[in-house]
């Protein structure tokens, strides 16, 4: 049975070709697009819920962020993924902690549209690749005590928690009351005893293992 998808974006020519390309996979169809979260809100009350939702970011009335969220708290089970042009960890961060489980950029080749909708599918998640594998990984392993394990101190574990909001390492410092200098010791520490390289790792993890409001 195939997969279902629907493409929430306002660009509709975008989301019009995303749906023609999806078409020649043989394993996913696309049931319909809407314009913009609310237009999605509104169509998924009489139209069949997919198993995936390929969610713009940046889009007027209800954006990618607040609609990922709704998804997250009202169906579950559907995998959202994020759909953009936007590469920043800020907005893969936020994403992930609203629900998303992939990020896939617009100008990405069809081939790599067909790999992420395989990997969604098969691993549960798809992340760009600058997000590596270590990333991937954490996002499939069942919640661990890192404190315990790992031997994480109580100032290692507060900056975790800080990965995962939109504050910058500078604004990180101010909240801690400590220089950047030490932020970027606690930044260092937790990829070396996490075995992560990125922001959006530790933020993954942070968000896994219960390190996040």
């Amino acid at each position: 049975m195939k997969k279902t998808i629907v493409i929430v974006d306002d660009h509709i020519l975008i989301a019009n070709a995303l749906s023609g390309i999806i078409s020649n996979f043989s394993q996913f169809e696309v049931l319909y697009v809407c314009e913009n979260g609310l237009d999605f809100q509104e169509k998924i009350k009489t139209k069949p819920v997919p198993d995936i939702v390929f969610l713009d970011i940046s889009m007027p009335v209800m954006d990618g962020f607040e609609t990922a969220a709704w998804i997250k708290e009202k169906h579950p089970n559907v995998l959202i993924m994020a759909l953009s042009m936007q590469d920043d960890e800020q907005s893969v961060i936020k994403m992930i902690k609203n629900g998303s489980k992939g990020y896939l950029l617009k100008n990405a080749h069809p081939k790599e549209l067909e790999i992420a909708l395989n990997s969604m599918v098969e691993k549960g998640s798809f992340f760009p690749e600058w997000a590596t594998n270590k990333v991937m990984t954490s996002l499939r392993e069942n919640t661990l005590d890192a404190q315990s394990k790992l031997n994480l101190s109580d100032r290692e574990i507060e900056f975790l928690k800080y990965t995962v909001t939109e504050m910058n390492y500078k604004e990180i410092s101010e909240k801690m009351f400590c220089s950047p200098r030490t932020i970027e010791n606690y930044r260092d520490s937790l990829f070396e005893k996490l075995e992560l390289k990125t922001r959006v790792g530790l933020a993954v993890y942070a968000i896994k293992n219960g390190y996040s409001d």
